[in-house]
């Protein structure tokens, strides 16, 4: 582990799509660590709904990537769900179906927006900006 940071347990990211592609996509582009100065990236890939619910309110999650195109239940909503419901809940990214539906994601009171198609570089940089806040500064 690096000694720029205190935290020496992985980064979980909870990735939420009904389409695997789209999960792996989000995996490759961010890869094990996105960037030197935060600690490795454990993801918690999920298909469906009730266990992206399941995972959030039992927390342990730094932040949830959601695909706002899954299918029956989009990110956005779920988005939505959990900034209600889960007390300081944790950032959230949105994929969005096209950069003009930036303005879903902020009704869904995500953190960021991205969309498909993925860029790894847009979505690196927005993760990293989103994980750094989950960092406590070294000490």
């Amino acid at each position: 582990m690096s000694d720029s940071t205190t935290r020496t347990e992985p980064l979980r990211v909870l990735v939420y799509s009904d389409d695997v592609n789209t999960r792996q996509q989000v995996i490759l582009a961010l890869g094990r660590r996105p960037h030197p100065d935060l600690p490795e990236v454990e993801y918690v890939e999920v298909a469906t709904e009730p266990v992206v619910i399941q995972n959030m309110d039992a927390g342990a999650i730094d932040l949830a990537i959601l695909d706002g195109e899954a299918v029956p239940a989009g990110g956005m909503g779920i988005a939505k769900q959990l900034k209600d419901e889960i007390y300081q809940c944790p950032p959230v990214v949105v994929l969005t179906g096209r950069p003009q539906d930036a303005w879903l994601a902020t009704w869904s009171r995500a953190e960021a927006a991205v969309p498909h198609p993925l860029d790894p570089i847009q979505l690196a940089e927005t993760v990293i900006s989103l994980l750094r806040s989950r960092v406590p500064a070294g000490r």
